[in-house]
């Protein structure tokens, strides 16, 4: 599962990460013109979102995200114990709150709770298509023009991120924080034997490229159109 963390403290920020990376991946935006600028918030499971940034309210980026019709559960992070400012969280598009200080293993219950609730009244998709190429998520099979591609795991997690950001570019570090726990300790070239992996086995075999390397930042799965170049 991965999880959007807002928060302009970075100290905050990274103690979460820090405690939640055991189970979650976690993303940071320190801003909210930052987060709404970058992240794509359909990739996430779960948002968690300080409700007093320097640069914006967390309030005002919870209304943004629900009024482009995103239903991933947001979760807001305020120091404001008052009633009042618990109807309005919520009155926002909020699913739930948690009030500092607050313990690691409360905000973990949040999120189970949270998660729960989302899942009870939306259907979580079981596959991801692009074009002819297709993966079910359940039993991590892929399908390439109705034929099977075995892939293994550090591939197919790869291909599930690419997937799910499809038409987007991904830098190199994006995927080495999703796709690999600690990113940090990889060695410099670990994602571009990864995707050369991958396109030996959902591309080459099959005459149409979907994997992109968009020079100078990382790559982007997307169907090729008609009279494009293609970079390899």
């Amino acid at each position: 599962m991965r999880l959007l963390l807002i928060e302009d403290n970075k100290r905050v920020a990274t103690a979460l990460k820090d405690a939640l990376k055991s189970t979650y991946v976690v993303d940071i935006f320190n801003t909210g013109k930052t987060a709404l600028k970058n992240a794509n918030f359909k990739q996430y499971d779960l948002i968690l979102l300080d409700l007093n940034l320097p640069d914006m309210s967390g309030e005002d980026i919870c209304r943004h995200i629900r009024k482009h019709k995103i239903l991933v559960p947001i979760i807001i992070i305020t120091g404001d114990d008052a009633t009042e400012s618990k109807v309005s969280v919520l009155d926002c598009g909020a699913d739930d709150y948690v009030t500092k200080p607050f313990s690691t293993d409360e905000l973990k219950a949040r999120i189970r709770a949270a998660m729960r609730r989302h899942n009870l009244h939306h259907e979580v998709p079981a596959t991801l298509t692009v074009d002819k190429l297709e993966i079910d998520l359940a039993t991590r099979t892929v399908l390439r023009d109705g034929d099977e591609v075995y892939l293994r795991r550090k591939e197919f997690d790869l291909l599930e991120y690419l997937m799910h950001n499809s038409g987007r570019t991904l830098t190199r570090a994006m995927i080495m924080d999703h796709v690999w726990e600690n990113g940090n300790n990889l060695w410099t070239n670990a994602v571009d034997v990864h995707i050369k992996y991958l396109r030996d086995k959902i591309d080459k075999p099959f005459g149409t490229q979907l994997i992109k390397t968009v020079h100078g930042v990382g790559y982007k799965l997307e169907v090729e159109t008609e009279g494009e170049v293609v970079n390899t």
